[in-house]
C-alpha cells in the first residue's frame, strides 16, 4: 500500500535535484525526471522537451560556471491528487566567463506521483533577474 501524499515528500526531492547539480552530478537527477519533461525557459522565451535535454542544461552550467553562493528559502509544495506543484526563491553568485552573477527569482516544478515517488514533469523560473554581482 502507497502512503498518502505529503508536501515534504515532493520538497525533498527538489532537494536532491538541486543538491546534485550543486555537487557537479547533474546526471543524477535522471531518476526525478518524467522522459517527457519539459522546461520552459524564463519570461516563456522558449522551452527544452525530454529528460536528457533538460540534463544536458544543467551539465553546461556545471562545465562552464562556477558557483560561488547559492541560497533558497520560501519553499512551497502544493499537492492535489497525483499532481504536485513545488517552487521556492533563490539567489545564486555564480562565475562564467571571467565575470561573477547575481541571478535571484523562484524556480517552479511540476511534479506526477508515480507510487511512493515523484517524477518531475514541467519547471519554469519566474521573476528571474540577473545582474553583475560585484565581489
Amino acid at each position: 500500500m502507497t502512503k498518502p501524499p505529503d508536501p515534504q515528500t515532493v520538497l525533498a526531492v527538489l532537494q536532491q535535484i538541486n543538491r546534485a547539480w550543486l555537487e557537479s552530478r547533474p546526471e543524477d537527477i535522471l531518476p526525478f525526471l518524467h522522459p517527457q519533461m519539459a522546461m520552459v525557459f524564463p519570461g516563456f522565451g522558449g522551452r527544452t522537451e525530454g529528460a536528457e535535454a533538460l540534463i544536458a542544461g544543467f551539465q553546461d552550467f556545471c562545465q562552464n560556471a562556477k558557483v560561488l553562493s547559492y541560497a533558497e528559502s520560501d519553499h512551497q509544495a502544493d499537492l492535489a491528487g497525483n499532481s504536485a506543484v513545488a517552487s521556492f526563491r533563490f539567489e545564486m553568485v555564480y562565475a562564467r566567463g571571467g565575470a561573477s552573477y547575481r541571478s535571484t527569482g523562484r524556480d517552479l516544478w511540476v511534479f506526477e506521483r508515480r507510487g511512493d515517488g515523484w517524477l518531475a514533469v514541467w519547471r519554469t523560473m519566474l521573476d528571474v533577474a540577473e545582474e553583475p554581482a560585484v565581489l
